[in-house]
């Protein structure tokens, strides 16, 4: 009874040991179709890239001349950020400048006001983005019946700002000094003279001093200002800066006193047009 037993349990030996080498000969089988299936499609994605490398590099070049003829001598690319709506502040939307701006020359800028009229000059070699940006406005008649919201008169820090596109009607409002264009762009020209940074008859532009956050709003300063340069140099004022010294010895209402500084000026002074040529 015992070798029938024995004899059972050896074919039943055999047969395990049949039925795993025949499955380990199946999965060596497999591997082999795994790892020739892997070489081929490894090969159709080298030569896959191969081909979106060489037609990547064809219109690069294509960018790099048409690059190279909208920017070409006399000119420079500008890069026009949407403005970000959620910051709370209040947008006038008329589009954005041209991609490629003259830099070179100067532009001659006019602020038509119920004092008199206001001249600076921007030297488009050093502020090329932010002067396009202005004539860009100015073609939109962007702040024409606008008027300057804020004012400070500090020892070192006499400034009057301007350029919200909803600082408008009689009086101030709360919202005074929160509008500005649908897009921001970097700052630029930025001050070296760490002693007197920015100077009287200086257009300053201001931001919300994070980079990047350029917009509309500027300030003259009636005279010279120690701030942190942060402010891109728009120009220099040519002509009328007596009417901003004017505005500023008037004082101001001292409503931004506890946050920003200042307040509005007592002495209105409203822009009826601005021009840039």
């Amino acid at each position: 009874m015992s070798s029938i037993k024995d004899r059972q349990r050896a074919a039943a030996r055999a047969r395990l040991e049949k039925e795993m080498a025949e499955r380990a000969a199946s999965a060596r089988s497999r591997r082999r179709r795994q790892a020739i299936i892997g070489s081929a499609v490894a090969v159709v994605v080298v030569a896959t890239a191969a081909v979106l490398i060489v037609n990547a590099l064809k219109k690069d070049d294509k960018k790099t001349t048409a690059g190279s003829s909208a920017t070409a001598a006399g000119t420079v690319a500008c890069t026009w950020t949407p403005a970000d709506a959620s910051a709370g502040g209040k947008i006038k939307d008329v589009g954005t400048p041209p991609a490629s701006v003259p830099n070179t020359g100067t532009s001659v800028l006019t602020l038509d006001t119920n004092l008199g009229p206001i001249e600076a000059t921007i030297d488009l070699s050093k502020a090329p983005c932010t002067g396009a940006s202005y004539k860009y406005l100015a073609s939109k008649k962007f702040l024409d019946n606008t008027k300057c919201h804020r004012l400070v008169n500090e020892a070192s820090f006499k400034v009057l700002q301007c350029g919200d596109p909803f600082a408008t009607g009689k009086g101030y409002r709360e919202t005074d000094g929160t509008g500005g264009p649908s897009y921001t762009m970097a700052e630029e020209n930025l001050p070296t003279d760490t002693n007197n940074p920015y100077p009287a008859g200086s257009i300053a532009m201001a931001n919300t001093g994070q980079p990047g956050s350029t917009g509309s709003q500027f300030f003259i300063c009636s005279e010279d200002t120690q701030l942190s340069a942060n402010y891109t140099l728009l120009g220099k004022i040519t002509k009328g800066l007596d009417l901003v010294q004017g505005v500023v010895k008037a004082g101001d209402d001292g409503a931004f006193k506890a946050s920003a500084g200042g307040g509005h000026p007592k002495k209105e002074l409203d822009i009826k047009t601005m021009t840039v040529s």
